[in-house]
């Protein structure tokens, strides 16, 4: 474990300074050569005076100013708060404000919507004034940092509520990559590994678990901003790429491209994440390429890995695995006490990794004996590999029953001529509530809302099968492709309990 996730740069310049760190479309960068602009970049906050513990936002896309200011603000001392480049400026000013933000450091494509946001002194990387800021002082010295101290300050959901800035610690972030690092049947990632990266680097599969993870092992990563499967698949085949970072909607969107067995063929690892790949499609890409799909789950409170396929070896539709070396979890009752073989309980989490509360008083963080309310579902099977059920909070209540809408979705998307699905309870004067479905068709299809509610007729118990079905042109996504249910909401009008 290090001190200051930046040394993980230092390391591996010193180990690896010839070695490709960074691949663009425009540029290969070395490790010595990102240690360099890392060391302009805290010399640069240092040189305006900020002190240690400072918090400095960061609005870029995937690109090196994002990794080289990143691992410069830790550098520094400082804490980088990472912001979602499609944030409103009403969203950002209640941010930067919640964090009391001294700098934002900004692509220029981030202009328009900074300028809206009055009070925040913003540098534009690329400009004149980054140049100054980053080579305009000679290097200065840097005072060592605690491995309690915090370095990143995530906004989320959390587990109730409106965003919140999760605190996560060098120590927390470390030992995540630690945990990681610990998986060896197959490994997690090895020094020789060129690893794409396509989910954006302010969500923290990006950020800690693919960037971090490729920083300690001195690993290559390949930058890009927007996804497009068939350019993806191309970048694979010219850098070699051997290690995936996705997600569901990835895998979904490259099932059907032609080439792509081929594209695969050097692939060492296809892992997926930040939302719960439907099993259809992991049996369907894995029949197509003869590659497994690896899974893991993780929340940004937990830095973020909690558990994955690669801990038990083998990939199991339906399954995120079991936790890593060094986590302890727990599934629980209602009564917190912990649930019998098979019953679905909530998801307690303890480990170094575990985050030390919301800022900036620590709140709702772990209990006394460390351990952590996820808010998800899951249940053991008999391996001791966990399946997702669902979110606590978006748990259905049918007449006293408990209805997870996970299990629902699952059935709805193994149904022909569907594409998505989102399931959510609604009011109802008899039941509490009932079980409203919003489904996507596939292209093409003629799919009907009776025809769905027969399918999953014969399928579910009758309170868990929907009452209502509404076929949609599209459902709202968040940046890692989940449904955001609370868009969704919103967007139709839906009031739940």
């Amino acid at each position: 474990m290090v001190a200051n996730l930046a040394d993980l740069v230092s390391a591996a310049a010193e180990s690896r300074p010839r070695h490709a760190a960074v691949v663009t479309d425009q540029r290969v960068v070395t490790w010595s050569e990102v240690d360099w602009q890392v060391r302009a970049v805290a010399s640069g906050l240092i040189a305006r005076g900020l002190p240690a513990g400072s918090r400095i936002a960061l609005m870029q896309p995937n690109t090196l100013e994002f990794i080289t200011t990143y691992f410069g603000i830790l550098r520094a001392g400082m804490c980088a708060v990472p912001l979602n480049t499609g944030y409103t400026a009403i969203e950002l000013d209640q941010m930067l404000s919640d964090v009391d933000a001294s700098l934002v450091v900004a692509d220029p494509r981030m202009a328009p919507v900074l300028d809206q946001v009055p009070g925040i002194d913003v540098i534009h990387t690329g400009t004149e004034d980054w140049r100054r800021f980053t080579v305009g002082s000679s290097p200065l010295p840097v005072e060592p940092t605690a491995p309690d101290a915090l370095a990143v300050l995530l906004f989320t959901s959390g587990t109730s509520g409106r965003p919140k800035a999760a605190m996560l610690t060098h120590r927390a972030l470390s030992a995540n990559l630690d945990q990681l690092s610990a998986v060896q049947d197959p490994p997690a990632m090895t020094s020789d590994d060129v690893v794409m990266c396509v989910l954006p680097l302010f969500h923290i599969y990006a950020l800690n678990a693919t960037l971090g993870m490729v920083a300690r092992h001195g690993a290559t990563i390949v930058l890009t901003e927007r996804f497009d499967a068939a350019a993806a698949l191309a970048s694979i085949t010219r850098h070699k790429v051997t290690n995936v970072a996705g997600a569901p909607p990835m895998y979904v969107a490259w099932a059907g491209i032609d080439g792509l067995t081929e594209a695969l063929q050097g692939v060492r690892l296809l892992i997926s994440g930040a939302s719960p790949l439907p099993v259809s499609v992991m049996e369907h890409f894995q029949a197509r390429t003869g590659k497994p799909i690896w899974e893991g789950y993780g929340m940004t409170e937990c830095s973020p890995v909690i558990t994955a396929s690669l801990v038990s070896g083998r990939p199991k539709p339906g399954s995120v695995g079991q936790p890593l070396p060094g986590i302890e979890v727990e599934l629980r009752d209602e009564d917190g006490q912990v649930v019998e073989d098979g019953d679905p309980g909530e998801i307690f989490v303890r480990g170094e990794n575990v985050f030390t509360g919301y800022w900036p008083d620590g709140s709702e963080g772990p209990d006394e004996q460390g351990w952590f309310a996820t808010g998800d579902v899951a249940i053991e099977d008999d391996e001791g590999d966990l399946r997702l059920v669902d979110r606590r909070r978006e748990l259905i209540i049918v007449s006293g029953f408990n209805v997870y809408p996970r299990e629902v979705e699952e059935v709805l998307l193994s149904m022909d001529g569907v594409l998505e699905a989102a399931v959510m309870g609604v009011t109802d004067p008899y039941t509490g509530e009932t079980v409203k479905a919003f489904i996507v068709a596939e292209p093409g299809s003629a799919l009907t809302a009776d025809e769905v509610l027969d399918f999953v007729g014969t399928r579910l118990a009758r309170f868990k099968c929907p009452t209502v079905v509404e076929i949609v042109g599209d459902l709202p996504h968040s940046v890692t492709g989940k449904v955001s249910k609370g868009r969704l909401r919103q967007s139709q009008g839906v009031t739940s309990l």
